[in-house]
């Protein structure tokens, strides 16, 4: 890396720095958080555009931001705290803008139990976040006797009447994204990968898996537009799969549906039959420690309801939590930028009990791995969401003086012993 103040090498002879020479590391710390910030609200301004939706002034904010982050432009801590509070506010848009071309397109999502595992013959698994690849998929696969599969993000397109209306979408195979490598060695048909969230492939598979869009691998079959031919000639000539149903999860708990259910949600409240919200969720990976997020959903008492989002569902979604007087107590808002219904479920319940949003029986603890949930928590600090517990270790770039002034502020805190979080959470 070259460092731009002393014109040498970075770490080198006469540099110290890694990055630039003289940059206060608190300043490099926030400038790294709207990077990533900005990689978040990128990948749903990308997926609203490919439905024809557009927001100026995400774009605006986007090249302002970026332009911020060059050298020597601006040293002020203030400045570069407001861009990145203001970046959580653009992602709120981003999120308003790919929620509204996806409703429009496929219709609202409204609760959907979906089968897990496999049916006998030829199948085709979809992973990824790109709605309308699997739409395309759908429409090209119509009548041939392939069965489709959603895995990892696309798990939620079983609630989109216009996903959903075809038959030959018949369940959801596999979990979250890490567990690629087994669970499509395992599966013997056709692959397609929509979106990023694409482990390098094994040799064992990599004949029967093809991207497109924004996805590539090296030595893999990438898919230039929507012409999905190939897919479906993989499919025809591989093995069929066998029948191995493993029970159902759900899904499809859009806002406009848990708000239909709002009287209720408040009657369970006020007669002391709901005592506590939880959002257990977000990005889920594969380093040690993220099964405490599964550890603590079994631990929630029963007269509590939670919210999950994202890929982080898979830690916690295949078990049966039952519900309180017909309301579910797990809620499966969608992927990561459905986080969206979570926030204006939040704001729907704070208006209903005339408090705000800090005041509520609520308590969000959120799995981070990549740009998308970066994003996500600037939008949650935008709103002004206090006590958020964040896991399972606190992201590197983040310099310790930025990590107090984010505890100050919004009593932001990471995960810690489970028994010891509930506790505290439930006070």
């Amino acid at each position: 890396m070259f460092c731009y103040q002393c014109e040498q090498t970075a770490g080198g002879t006469g540099c110290t720095k890694i990055g630039v020479c003289g940059k206060d590391e608190d300043i490099q710390s926030l400038q790294d958080i709207l990077i990533f910030g900005l990689k978040g609200i990128a990948a749903y301004a990308y997926h609203a555009g490919q439905l024809g939706v557009k927001d100026d002034q995400v774009d605006a904010f986007m090249h302002e931001a970026m332009f911020a982050t060059l050298t020597n432009v601006d040293f002020d801590l203030n400045r570069h705290l407001e861009l990145v509070l203001k970046a959580g506010e653009m992602n709120l848009r981003a999120m308003e803008m790919l929620n509204n071309a996806n409703t429009e397109k496929f219709g609202n999502p409204t609760p959907a139990s979906v089968t897990r595992g496999t049916k006998a013959g030829p199948g085709i698994v979809i992973t990824g976040h790109d709605l309308l690849d699997l739409h395309e998929l759908l429409k090209q696969t119509e009548g041939k006797g392939i069965n489709i599969y959603t895995h990892g993000e696309m798990l939620p397109a079983h609630g989109y009447p216009e996903l959903r209306k075809f038959k030959h979408l018949v369940g959801n195979y596999g979990t979250a994204w890490q567990s690629q490598k087994k669970e499509f060695d395992d599966f013997s048909g056709a692959i397609l990968v929509t979106t990023n969230c694409i482990m390098i492939p094994k040799d064992s598979y990599k004949d029967r898996i093809f991207t497109c869009g924004i996805a590539g691998a090296s030595g893999v079959t990438h898919i230039e537009g929507r012409d999905f031919s190939q897919v479906i000639e993989k499919a025809l000539s591989s093995p069929p799969l066998e029948d191995n149903q493993v029970g159902t999860l759900s899904t499809g708990f859009h806002y406009t549906a848990v708000l239909g259910m709002a009287d209720k949600i408040v009657e369970a409240v006020k007669a002391g039959k709901i005592k506590h919200f939880f959002f257990i969720g977000g990005c889920d990976g594969a380093k040690p420690g993220r099964n405490y997020f599964t550890e603590l959903a079994e631990k929630v008492p029963d007269d509590c309801v939670i919210l999950t989002a994202a890929c982080g569902k898979y830690r916690i979604n295949a078990r049966d939590y039952g519900d309180i007087d017909g309301i579910p107590r797990l809620i499966d808002v969608g992927q990561c930028n459905d986080c969206y219904s979570v926030v204006k479920i939040v704001l729907a319940l704070a208006e209903a009990f005339d408090c705000g949003v800090n005041d509520l029986p609520l308590s969000l603890v959120v799995s981070w791995y990549e740009q998308k949930a970066v994003a996500i928590l600037l939008t949650l600090l935008h709103l002004g969401i206090k006590n958020i517990k964040l896991g399972p270790s606190l992201p590197a770039f983040i310099s310790p003086n930025v990590l107090n002034m984010l505890v100050e502020k919004f009593s932001i805190s990471p995960t810690g012993d489970v028994d010891e979080d509930l506790a505290e959470m439930l006070k």
